[in-house]
């Protein structure tokens, strides 16, 4: 089972040492951040955030509640007060012997609920690049619903990537978990 904790700095090197490669920032962040990320970029990135009703973002570490390892990384942001709305972004599985144990998803289901059960939020959205086929599944048995594409919306290694919007209702989240 997975639950999440608020990012703080004492978590930053961990996530430094999970970012190996630009492909893998860019996977991870679009073009928030360079590579290699730092220690400077992270106390940017946590400025202003985690602070109940008033932040536009909370950012999360996934820990393992079997072993109590951190696992992975989340943010919900964005988040519309008045539109009862808010965005995933930033999702990784840090630990490579992690990755396909559903690990994703539990991050996932832990932030939806966080979202809808006590944010109150109504929508819930993300993006994910179309050839990131494993997070596409992710999401999809998560029960987001694909909404359209963003037809070559960055230019990496020579070549144009889309992204995928996707998004999941209360409603439908609800009936999802039995509510």
């Amino acid at each position: 089972m997975i639950k999440l904790e608020l990012f703080e700095q004492k978590d930053f090197e961990q996530l430094i040492s999970w970012i190996t490669s630009e492909e893998l920032l860019i996977n991870w962040s679009g073009s928030l951040f360079n590579y290699p990320l730092t220690n400077e970029s992270l106390k940017w990135y946590l400025n202003d955030t985690n602070i109940a009703g008033s932040s536009d973002a909370f950012v999360f570490k996934a820990i393992d509640t079997e072993n109590g390892e951190t696992i992975g990384h989340i943010s919900l942001g964005g988040l519309s007060w008045k539109n009862r709305s808010a965005r995933i972004s930033r999702v990784l599985t840090g630990n490579n012997t992690e990755k396909n144990k559903g690990c994703c998803r539990g991050m996932v289901k832990a932030v939806l609920q966080i979202g809808f059960e006590e944010l109150n939020l109504h929508r819930i959205g993300l993006g994910v690049y179309e050839d990131n086929i494993p997070a596409l599944k992710c999401y999809e048995k998560s029960g987001f619903k694909i909404e359209g594409i963003s037809r070559e919306i960055l230019w990496q290694n020579n070549y144009w990537r889309s992204m995928i919007e996707m998004s999941i209702l209360e409603d439908e989240w609800r009936m999802l978990n039995g509510q």
